[in-house]
């Protein structure tokens, strides 16, 4: 119960932070929607998709997770600047401990992506043909690809600093995300090391697992993108847990070793 409470304090805490920050809210939702107006127009007169349907029809699941992909992840940058503030330390003192930080920070930063991503699907009607159970299937999946957007995120915050070192090194993790996922254009006609790459990034099936919510052609099962995408989310949480490391134990056992 102790450990709930804490958590739900951090997430409500993040998401008064966030609520505050009206300028990143409205950032954050009006990227995909440059893409898919302005840069979705222009492609949409010369790209030619195998499936028939137009650019921006086919963009547009891609749009949606990159809405949430940009939106869970640059949440993680509360971790970063606790730390520096050294709030975090005093969120460290309370029972709960670590895990729970870490738990609260992930849900938090899955909240806002799912609502930054829920906006752009709520405009699904205007580009693309949807049913109830179409929407159903795409909150589906976007809550997932929510969860391990937060886990990335939260992953590249655990050791950093300062503020300033997360704002120029997320953007070197962010892009090549999004770029080798499928969101903007087909994989098929990557080079090989590029589509390997596609196959061990798990936008990738976030991405997958959206098209399937539309009835788009897709390069994985259902069944494969929601194990990925579940699999990957645990592993990096573990992760995340071993490197936030607030006490430094494996520096100091790495140093004495040395």
């Amino acid at each position: 119960m102790r450990t709930v409470s804490a958590v739900y304090g951090i997430v409500a805490r993040d998401l008064t932070r966030t609520r505050r920050q009206t300028s990143r809210l409205l950032g954050g939702v009006a990227r995909p929607f440059m893409w898919l107006l302005l840069v979705g127009t222009g492609y949409n007169a010369i790209a030619r998709i195998e499936s028939g349907i137009s650019y921006q029809a086919f963009v547009y699941p891609g749009i949606i997770v990159m809405a949430a992909l940009f939106g869970a992840m640059l949440t993680a940058i509360s971790t970063v600047y606790d730390r520096e503030f050294g709030i975090l330390r005093l969120m460290l003192a309370s029972p709960s401990g670590p895990t729970a930080v870490l738990a609260g920070r992930t849900l938090s930063a899955a909240i806002i992506g799912l609502l930054q991503g829920a906006i752009v699907l709520a405009c699904a009607p205007l580009l693309v043909p949807v049913s109830a159970g179409t929407v159903a299937k795409a909150l589906g999946a976007l809550v997932l690809g929510c969860l391990v957007s937060s886990v990335l995120g939260l992953l590249v915050a655990v050791r950093l600093r300062s503020v300033e070192n997360f704002a120029g090194v997320i953007n070197v993790v962010l892009f090549p995300l999004l770029f080798v996922s499928g969101a903007l254009y087909p994989t098929e006609g990557m080079p090989p090391a590029l589509r390997w790459l596609a196959r061990v990034n798990p936008v990738s099936y976030a991405v997958d697992l959206m098209r399937h919510a539309f009835g788009q052609p897709t390069e994985f099962a259902a069944a494969t993108d929601v194990w990925v995408l579940v699999t990957t989310s645990l592993v990096l949480f573990g992760l995340a847990g071993l490197l936030f490391d607030p006490e430094q134990r494996f520096i100091g056992r790495r140093s004495r070793s040395t």
